[in-house]
């Protein structure tokens, strides 16, 4: 039981982090570690001993397996995919327009601009 408990406290606390790393999109791996290292002293300050623990192994493992190659190669393939969406928001909104649904068409522009928004902070614009 105890196991379980910790494993899904940690599960999370990972989530958390790596969601946070993503969203920041470093552009070194010194820059990421230095990242972490924040968050761990912050989990410390709010005594939070399983984020630290969460962060620690995070930070083992950029150390051990972090590349500025590999994030710059991330970050391509996380702007691709944003301009993938993009496009199928695109054709989504004209198949909305074709058919002549508004409420549809309004939804389906929102979604557009949505991904539009994505594409724009993952290109760091």
């Amino acid at each position: 039981m105890k196991l379980t408990l910790s494993a899904l406290t940690l599960v999370p606390t990972l989530f958390f982090a790596t969601t946070a790393f993503a969203a920041s999109q470093p552009e070194s791996c010194m820059t990421k570690q230095h990242e972490i290292q924040k968050q761990i002293e912050e989990a410390r300050a709010h005594n939070n001993q399983n984020r630290v623990d969460g962060l620690e192994k995070a930070l083992r493992e950029n150390k051990a397996h972090c590349t500025d190659a590999g994030l710059k190669a991330e970050k391509q393939k996380n702007i691709e995919e944003k301009r993938e969406k993009v496009a199928e928001r695109e054709q989504e909104l004209k198949e909305a327009q074709a058919k002549g649904d508004h409420d549809k068409v309004i939804k389906k522009q929102q979604k557009l601009d949505e991904a539009k928004s994505e594409l724009k902070e993952a290109e760091g614009k």
